[in-house]
């Protein structure tokens, strides 16, 4: 599973930013592509496909900042990332320059006495969040048949 990493700078835009994910994950700890795909709610071979090279397989603009979060990317990396990103998919722009700013929010919560059971409760205090701010941040609809304005 560990490929040699070809340089960015020799590859396409979407080459180049999965070559940098792939370098990052390739970094991280033991079972970080196990937590990616939970985190996406996808399964490994999904990750699997976004984060190797060697498939065309795009990285999906919205999964962009839980990849930053779960593979905790250096500013130096999620730069190089981003970069790379605009250029491959420039119709995407306004998805990745949307990306807002995190802020911390700190959760005290009981130790289950298990890191498994842990890491379950943080995995799905973590999957919360991510969908209130989708809910919270997705455009409010209009209706075109002139009844009042409802809240998805």
């Amino acid at each position: 599973m560990n490929e040699p990493v070809a340089d960015p700078a020799e590859l396409t835009p979407l080459l180049a930013y999965k070559a940098i994910l792939q370098k990052v994950i390739d970094t991280r700890p033991s079972g970080t592509r196990q937590r990616l795909a939970e985190a996406l709610g996808k399964n490994r071979s999904f990750v699997s496909q976004i984060t190797n090279p060697a498939y065309a397989t795009p990285v999906p603009a919205q999964h962009i900042e839980t990849i930053f979060q779960i593979c905790h990317f250096s500013a130096h990396e999620k730069s190089g990332f981003l970069g790379a990103y605009r250029v491959a998919h420039p119709s995407r722009l306004e998805l990745v320059d949307g990306i807002k700013p995190m802020r911390t929010l700190v959760l005290e919560l009981p130790d289950f006495g298990s890191p498994a059971v842990n890491r379950k409760a943080d995995d799905a205090i973590h999957a919360v969040v991510r969908l209130m701010t989708v809910l919270l941040l997705k455009p409010e609809v209009k209706p075109t048949d002139g009844s009042p304005e409802k809240q998805p």
